[in-house]
Order: structure tokens, then sequence, then C-alpha cells
């Protein structure tokens, strides 16, 4: 199982790293390979997703605990 999430969401342009197993999330400073390529549609307007059942952006803290899943 994997342990390991990059984030992207519009209008940020960077990336961030989750580490589920550490519980750390960080901005990913460097970008390269497939990921680049990727990255590089996303801020064209793509959407990649790859290994996971479940992402929801909500505006803040507060609304994961009351059960709202869009802002």
């Amino acid at each position: 199982m994997s342990k390991v999430v990059v984030i992207g969401i519009p209008g940020e342009p960077g990336l961030w790293i989750a580490d589920l197993g550490n519980r750390t999330v960080a901005p990913l400073d460097q970008v390269r390979g497939d990921l680049a390529t990727v990255n590089g549609f996303r801020q064209l307007g793509s959407t990649f997703v790859n290994n996971v059942d479940l992402a929801i952006a909500v505006g803040s803290v507060d609304d994961v605990f009351a059960g709202h899943v869009d802002s």
C-alpha cells in the first residue's frame, strides 16, 4: 500500500508531498521526469489521478470534521 501522496491544488502552482507513514506534508521542491510531465498538463487544466480512491479539497479542517465534501 502506498504511503506517499503528491498533491496539486488548482490555483496553487506548486506541488506538495504527503508522507502518511511519517505524518508530514511539505512542498515538493524538485519536480522531474514523468511527474514534471503530468504537472505540466495539470498547469494547463488537466487532472491526473493514479492509485487514489478518494480526494476532496475543502476550505478548512472544520469542514472535514463537519462532514462537508465541497467548499
